[in-house]
């Protein structure tokens, strides 16, 4: 006679804690990407809507800019490393294939033995985070999860590549999820469309540099016209998906935090979802670029820094990028 396996539960309810940022220290203007690059300061601007973006120097690795972010987290969480029992990093750019940079990460805070484990799911990755950490702990799989948004996409885009060397940047966001009173993130809506997995991508794989024997690494691509087309009208349908799952409607909202691709991108999402006046939303792009994984905590940091959002407003986070992937939740702010 088989005997049967048990089953667990966790809380009834997950809530954020805690969120962090990490911003790199050298700024990059509009001018100095135009030293290679046949454009403006005007041009950029119009197009995204980006005046600076900042790039990480040398010191400042996946590795470094996500334990920096993550100790604000569990500092603002009120949470010590040693209480978190998995490390969720999303990101594309740490270059190490394996092992992932989550284990590295996790015994840098003093998180050991933490699960942990990096998610590829590109600038949706923290929102793909943020839900698996949840459903832990609600599920009893973990009681404390720390999520991690980290990018160095410097190293990985082409200076002289005149669709994407103005937009991406580099920085990391954390956020600490555990046992809430009540519910505090609510259903994901994620998903991908294979069927467009061309429009960002690598411009060769790795197998094809080794075999022309290239010097030069893969850098990213982007066809940006359709993108514009799909983000600014699929990714609507999904924020509204997500706030109905929630239970909620865009009158519930006090702050609207979509993943910092394009000012033009956020602002046809906001007109597509009618958000009222009194909802705040997330403009980090100006100043940050589009930061991929990094892009959406990144900006709710800012919000709450700033006094645009504080601790009990409801947001709707929402993500899309590479793959193309996504992913939108409701939340209440740590």
């Amino acid at each position: 006679m088989t005997g049967t396996i048990s089953t667990q539960t966790g809380s009834a309810h997950a809530g954020l804690l805690g969120i962090g940022a990490y911003r790199p220290s050298r700024v990059v203007t509009n001018a100095e990407v135009c030293e290679h690059i046949d454009s403006s300061d005007e041009w950029i601007r119009t197009r995204s809507g980006i005046i600076e973006r900042r790039f990480a120097e040398p010191h400042e690795t996946v590795q470094m800019m996500s334990v920096a972010a993550s100790r604000k987290a569990l500092d603002l969480a009120g949470v010590d490393p040693a209480q978190i029992d998995c490390v969720v990093v999303a990101t594309v750019s740490h270059l190490m294939q394996t092992p992932a940079v989550a284990p590295l990460i996790a015994a840098e805070l003093g998180a050991t033995p933490a699960a942990a484990f990096d998610i590829s799911a590109a600038c949706a990755g923290f929102c793909h985070g943020v839900a698996l950490g949840a459903d832990m702990v609600r599920s009893g799989t973990a009681k404390y999860v720390l999520a991690i948004g980290v990018e160095r996409l410097s190293d990985i885009t082409d200076p002289t590549d005149r669709g994407t060397a103005f937009i991406f940047a580099d920085g990391a966001g954390a956020a600490v999820m555990g046992p809430a009173d009540v519910e505090g993130v609510g259903p994901v809506v994620w998903g991908a469309d294979g069927s467009k997995y061309d429009l960002i991508r690598q411009n060769e794989n790795w197998m094809d540099v080794v075999e022309m024997n290239q010097s030069e690494m893969p850098t990213l691509r982007m066809d940006g016209n359709p993108v514009f087309r799909w983000a600014s009208f699929e990714m609507a349908k999904v924020a509204r998906e997500a706030l109905d799952r929630a239970g909620m409607t865009v009158d519930d909202l006090d702050a609207f935090i979509p993943h910092q691709a394009n000012m033009r991108i956020v602002d046809a999402m906001a007109r597509a979802l009618k958000l009222p006046d009194h909802v705040a939303i997330a403009r980090d792009i100006v100043y940050q670029g589009n930061t991929s994984a990094a892009s959406v905590p990144l900006a709710a940091a800012a919000m709450l820094e700033s006094g645009e959002a504080k601790s009990g407003d409801t947001a709707l986070f929402i993500a899309f990028g590479a793959g193309l992937a996504y992913a939108a939740q409701v939340v209440t702010l740590p």
